[in-house]
């Protein structure tokens, strides 16, 4: 009697389900550790989460009441556990200093940062992956030192500082762009909130003036993240590419008689596409949460200037509650990339 195999199509399921019940783990895991890592932040930091919410000038019963009210009173891991309940039920606390919950502030806060982000990573991907490939494709001539220079200056200059000088020069002496904020006070609340994106909502109500207020606010900040984030993706993209021309397929389209311009684009290139979306995704990830320099510098009514008063004020809600969004948000983007990757890219299936 012939021997019964197992088909490879079961075989493959089980494989995908195990990889699947793999990455569902890990993933939980991760939020896990990033729960308890805010949790104990929040405990570990020598700021008294009952004077945040009383003040300094409260008496000992009125203490001892808003004390038992936080639960501070039980044992640590049911705090967590009643924290990590919380947290699912959608509710991070609630802000000393605005009186409203984390959770409200942040949707209000986080659509300004995702318009800075968002704008900074186009910048930063329209300039840095051509850069690079040129770079890469002129290996040790001039415009590869420009690009290495230019990388090296994005790295080495404190953005802080980059942002006062900007703003001196380009506000202060020529008056071509907006100072503090999202728009000028005199357009604030005249357009409808839509998607939260003042560009967007702005040109979706026909206010040009409005639009372009905000446009000449926007510009500063975000050319400055987005010359940070021109300065990597030019050397990841100039890496990549690095390595793609000196594979054996490229020399082979060359002594075809090729054109340079198809080997690099259509051959080289093509190669290079995924790992680069997987770059610009972690730019646009990191540009979530990096920030907070900018946009204090800037005034931009955003997560990072949210994040900033909160420690100002030892409000930590605010300081737990937008780490863990931060937190979560990375989280997010690493899980699409990694999906993305996969679905772009056979070879990693």
């Amino acid at each position: 009697m012939p021997s019964v195999s197992i088909l490879p199509g079961p075989r493959a399921r089980r494989a995908r389900l195990g990889r699947l019940a793999g990455r569902t783990v890990s993933l939980a895991l991760t939020l896990l550790g990033l729960m308890a890592l805010t949790f104990l932040m929040g405990r570990l930091l020598p700021a008294d989460p009952v004077l945040a919410v009383t003040g300094f000038e409260v008496d000992r019963a009125t203490y001892d009441r808003v004390f038992l009210e936080l639960g501070l009173d039980r044992p640590v891991w049911q705090q967590f556990l009643a924290y990590v309940g919380g947290i699912f039920q959608g509710d991070l606390g609630r802000s000393t200093t605005t009186g409203q919950p984390v959770a409200v502030d942040l949707l209000r806060v986080f659509p300004a940062t995702f318009e800075l982000a968002l704008t900074a990573a186009l910048v930063g991907s329209l300039l840095g992956i051509p850069l690079g490939i040129v770079a890469a494709v002129n290996r040790d001539r001039m415009i590869d030192h420009i690009a290495r220079i230019i990388g090296l200056a994005g790295y080495s200059i404190p953005i802080f500082w980059m942002g006062l000088m900007a703003l001196l020069v380009f506000y202060a002496k020529l008056r071509w762009v907006g100072a503090s904020g999202r728009v000028d006070v005199y357009y604030e609340g005249l357009v409808p909130s839509r998607t939260g994106l003042l560009l967007v909502d702005s040109a979706i109500a026909g206010d040009w003036a409005v639009f372009r207020s905000a446009f000449a606010h926007l510009i500063l900040p975000a050319s400055i993240l987005g010359y940070y984030s021109t300065a990597y993706i030019s050397r990841m993209a100039r890496s990549f590419m690095l390595e793609q021309l000196g594979q054996e397929y490229i020399v082979a389209a060359r002594a075809k008689g090729l054109p340079r311009h198809a080997v690099v684009w259509r051959h080289a290139f093509k190669n290079i596409r995924v790992q680069l979306l997987t770059v610009v995704a972690l730019v646009f990830a990191g540009l979530l949460d990096g920030t907070v320099l900018v946009e204090t510098v800037f005034g931009w009514p955003g997560v990072g200037q949210y994040l900033t008063r909160g420690l100002q004020y030892n409000d930590m809600n605010v300081v737990m509650g937008t780490v863990l969004v931060i937190g979560l948000l990375f989280l997010a983007m690493n899980t699409i990339t990694d999906w993305l990757y996969r679905r772009l890219d056979p070879r990693t299936r």
